[in-house]
């Protein structure tokens, strides 16, 4: 098993396989450097490139067989934009009764996290749609792995607990037969210093002290929209705060840390202090940063946190990767 994923579902993956040759014959990596770019034993990396030439897929060039959807996209964009990787998939809405969401979108990320997840990981996970869409998705998981999933931002609020980061990593706990440690706090506090004075609680230091030791985080990227935003739903801002976030150049949040088209997150230093959850600064050395975004909406956030070193992996539908190109 590699994860929780097999090796010979990994070396049937045919995007995978184009996607490893590509990285070997055009860029040039070794196959120990491809190993920690895809999440993949040496000895799946040296098959999939015997089944490269097998097939055809090498000869002297890199072929995209049969036309992979959207093989040569995710290439360009690891390229433009100095990705570790990207996954695309179609734009497929699958209404959850208040907006549409990408099952595909959620089946591709739990996909990519059955790949590269290994025993003993800690997963930070944060809050939204996207990252209920990951952990509800079709896609089966044929064996647990004992990975600890923590949330990444408070999650007390007024509605909607089914997309809070504690309620969540209970939820990916549960589907990869893993643990979770629950973060009991508001998310948003009233002043900086009463939230200075409840991190220093010896049981929520337990929790921050494992930032700083993740091995991947899984997030969504929420806009300062009223019509697409979720953290309205959670009662933690209201319209005219988002209203004030936009006019200052706000694109995008993760984990409620709001940041502009720079990826830069000084502007909003007066709201962003007063989140109790994962500094951005933290999350920027974390290994694998994987957003999961779809919409062509959210093309400027998407940029924004790559710009600010955000997010590495990216798994995206179409529309937003035209977006982005």
């Amino acid at each position: 098993m590699i994860g929780g994923l097999s090796v010979k579902k990994i070396i049937d993956d045919v995007r995978l396989i184009f996607k490893c040759c590509s990285l070997y014959y055009q860029d040039g990596l070794g196959q120990k450097e491809i190993c920690e770019v895809l999440g993949i034993s040496r000895p799946t990396v040296s098959r999939m490139l015997s089944i490269g030439r097998e097939r055809g897929i090498v000869r002297i060039e890199i072929q995209n067989p049969d036309n992979i959807a959207y093989g040569q996209m995710e290439r360009t964009l690891e390229k433009k934009y100095g990705l570790q990787e990207v996954v695309i998939v179609p734009s497929s809405p699958l209404s959850d009764g208040r907006r549409p969401l990408n099952s595909q979108l959620g089946s591709a990320a739990l996909e990519y996290l059955l790949r590269v997840l290994m025993d003993g990981y800690l997963v930070g996970i944060t809050m939204g749609l996207a990252i209920q869409s990951v952990v509800r998705s079709d896609y089966f998981i044929r064996s647990p792995i004992d990975v600890t999933f923590v949330p990444l931002v408070g999650g007390v609020a007024e509605s909607r607990p089914d997309i809070h980061s504690n309620y969540l990593a209970q939820e990916f706990a549960d589907r990869f037969g893993g643990k979770c440690i629950q973060f009991f706090s508001p998310a948003v506090f009233s002043r900086r210093e009463v939230l200075k004075g409840f991190l220093e609680e010896r049981t929520i230091q337990n929790v921050i002290r494992m930032y700083a030791r993740l091995d991947l985080v899984l997030m969504g990227i929420g806009i300062p929209s009223t019509e697409h935003s979720t953290v309205l739903q959670t009662g933690y801002v209201d319209s005219a705060i988002l209203a004030g976030f936009s006019a200052q150049g706000a694109v995008g949040d993760i984990a409620l840390r709001y940041f502009n088209g720079q990826g830069d997150p000084s502007p909003f230093e007066s709201f962003n202090e007063r989140v109790a959850g994962i500094p951005l600064d933290t999350l920027k050395n974390i290994p694998r940063r994987v957003g999961v975004v779809g919409g062509r909406q959210k093309t400027r956030a998407v940029r924004g946190a790559i710009r600010g070193g955000f997010i590495n992996v990216l798994i995206t539908d179409i529309d937003c990767a035209q977006g982005l190109l």
